[in-house]
């Protein structure tokens, strides 16, 4: 291992820690509540099972709002908000609450596209065979779509990874903070440049093992 690898190992691991809390949470918020958000989008639109338009037009507000965010504005933005469900506005669980929210919106976006892509033939034959909505939902939407969803969750999985490099703002800590403080900072280039390829490795696993599983779910 490189010297100054061995020198800050105790403070790498711990930023490499603090970011898989944050992306962590973040997809975890992204399929509790994401998923949902998405599968009502494609649902109430015009002309589908669910038709809403006033839900519809809600939902897909609120996406495009959080989405249409610079993302360093919505982490200072929400700090009040962020305060109140943590106690606190510094360190890393701070950090999930903007990048939660951020995911959120992200993945409902790409979950409403995933299932406008099913076929429409074979919603119409799930609901000719009497099932109901959710039937329909986790026996033909999701299946048919699972894929596309995965897909969906890798190419979101990495801009969590992204966005939560510019946590340091507010304490959150992360590989990307550590990078700044230590190498940019402290003028410890070699330091900043191994940090960079940590997270290179780390974003071409979560493409190659999300891309790999897709394939092999999808059916078509």
């Amino acid at each position: 291992m490189p010297e100054i690898i061995l020198k800050y190992q105790a403070e790498i691991w711990q930023s490499i820690g603090e970011t898989f809390v944050m992306v962590g949470i973040s997809i975890f918020a992204a399929l509790l509540v994401g998923l949902p958000i998405g599968t009502l989008l494609y649902l109430c639109r015009k002309g589908q099972m669910l038709e809403n338009r006033a839900l519809y037009s809600s939902l897909n507000i609120f996406v495009n709002i959080v989405r249409s965010f610079p993302f360093l504005l919505l982490v200072v933005f929400l700090i009040p908000f962020t305060r109140f469900i943590v106690g606190t506005a510094i360190g890393t669980m701070a950090a999930t609450v903007p990048l939660s929210i951020m995911a959120i919106a992200y993945y409902s976006r790409l979950v409403e596209q995933a299932l406008l892509e099913v076929p429409r033939g074979i919603i119409e034959s799930a609901v000719s065979m009497g099932a109901s909505v959710p039937e329909i939902i986790f026996k033909f939407l999701f299946v048919e779509a699972r894929s596309s969803l995965l897909l969906g969750l890798t190419t979101s999985t990495i801009s969590f990874i992204s966005y939560s490099t510019v946590m340091g703002i507010v304490g959150g800590g992360g590989v990307g903070d550590f990078a700044i403080r230590y190498g940019y900072q402290r003028f410890e280039t070699e330091l900043m440049i191994y940090m960079i390829i940590i997270m290179i490795f780390f974003v071409q696993m979560i493409q190659y093992t999300g891309t790999t599983i897709a394939k092999k779910l999808d059916k078509r």
